[in-house]
Parts: C-alpha cells; structure tokens; sequence
C-alpha cells in the first residue's frame, strides 16, 4: 500500500480498559481537522472470544464482525477530514491480523495496573490479565521496536497531571499543531460513543475535561481496595506495565 498525499493521518490508540481512552477520544473530538471513531474492532472481538462484557448482544448488533470490512472500510478507508482518530482496546487485537498497523500511527496508552483493576473489577468482577490489553499492548511495543519506530507510550497519570502539555508534547510527537479545544468538550453523551457507553461511560459523559483524582475531596470506586483474587492478576500485570513505561514520553511522579 502506497500512501497518497491526500490520505489522512490515522491514529490508532491503543489502551487497556479504564484508562481515559474515552476522554482521550473526545479530547480529540474537539479538533476541527479530525473524525474520531470508537472501538471499530469490538464487535469481532467479541464474536471470537466470550469475555461476559456487559451489553454483548448489543455490541454484537452494531459492528461489523468481519475484521477485513472494518479495516478497509473505517481504519484505512475514506476519511473526510485531515487527521482520522481510533480509539482502541489492545486485547481485541487477539488473534487476528495486524498487517494494517504498519499504515498507522500508533500510541499506546496505559495506566498503573492497581488502579486499572480496581476499576475494572466494578463492571468485570472475575476480570483476567486477558482483559487488561497489556499483553497486547506489549507485542505492539516489541513490534514497533523489532521494525525500528520509536514507541509512542503515554501514561494516563500524566495526561490527568498536565493535561496541555502531555496533549502539546503528543501533537509534536505526530508532527500536527496542538489545539486548545483539546482540553475541554461538552457533557452529556456523544454521536460517535459505541453503544456500550451506557455501562461504560457514565462518569466521562459528566466531565468536561481533564482532572486529576482528588480521592479526600471525592472518593471513587477505584480507590477501593484490590479484591483479594485479583491479586494473581496484579501480579501478571505489573512487569507488563513496567516494560511499557521505560519507553513512556513522561514518567509519572512516585505514588
């Protein structure tokens, strides 16, 4: 595939779940050079692989299930605006192709594993290291590295921290101009959420931005403690995420 000059620059952002993939996704939103999509590869995730995600029917009404058609018509298809954004869930890369990644962008997003879990654990209580995207998320690293790329892995901490500048370095890594509209977007649901944001997204639909955890003002639900038979996959989890973070564009401070 030859890239034509007229072919939009396709950002693909790779993430585990619970990790501000969609606050990303709406920060990007706000650009008037973009079109963001939502989760295109779910739904044959989904057809391969029964994980008990809530809304599955659901999901599986909405998308394609074929990966070729997902590809060719939405990832590497036409694009009305300059710049094209993908939000993605790393393990729904599992055992399928990923030929096209050569013809993107690609960023990985990651979250402390503690943290990560202990969100998810509210929607997936039996969740596995299979869930969390980061043995995916660690194959795209070594591939980018085997082919000589330079990783582009962002850390949530940092974004929720500094927000303009984490957006601001990010932009410059991908060679376009950082927009101020990134930092801040309406509340309420969105046209291009996937039908699962009602399980999902219900504390991003009440933001308007970025903001950092303030836990003694506001206590959340991923303060909580780690059940105890999650600990097994904390365990599998943490040198996953310390692999990704030696190649972070910011290390967060110490917890």
């Amino acid at each position: 595939m030859t890239k034509d000059n007229n072919d939009p620059l396709r950002i693909q952002c790779w993430s585990g779940p619970r990790n501000i993939s969609t606050a990303f996704m709406y920060a990007w939103a706000q650009r008037a050079d973009t079109t963001v999509y939502d989760e295109p590869i779910y739904a044959q995730y989904l057809a391969r692989f029964d994980r008990g995600h809530p809304m599955t029917s659901e999901v599986l009404a909405s998308q394609s299930h074929n990966i070729d058609e997902v590809i060719n018509n939405i990832i590497l298809g036409p694009c009305a605006t300059p710049v094209l954004f993908i939000k993605q869930m790393a393990h729904h890369l599992r055992d399928t192709r990923t030929d096209f990644l050569a013809h993107t962008k690609n960023l990985l997003l990651v979250r402390d594993p503690l943290d990560m879990l202990r969100s998810l654990s509210q929607h997936m209580p039996q969740c596995t290291i299979d869930d969390t995207g980061l043995v995916e998320q660690v194959e795209l690293l070594d591939a980018m590295v085997a082919q000589g790329q330079t990783p582009t892995v962002i850390d949530s901490q940092w974004v929720l921290r500094d927000p303009e500048n984490a957006l601001a370095t990010l932009c410059s890594r991908l060679g376009i101009a950082f927009d101020p509209a990134m930092l801040t977007w309406p509340p309420g649901p969105k046209p291009y959420d996937g039908v699962w944001a009602d399980v999902w997204y219900q504390r991003v639909h009440s933001s308007t931005g970025f903001t950092a955890h303030q836990p003694n003002i506001n206590p959340l639900p991923d303060i909580n403690p780690l059940p105890p038979h999650l600990e097994p996959v904390l365990k599998a989890a943490q040198p996953l995420y310390n692999r990704l973070m030696q190649h972070a564009l910011q290390t967060p401070p110490p917890r």
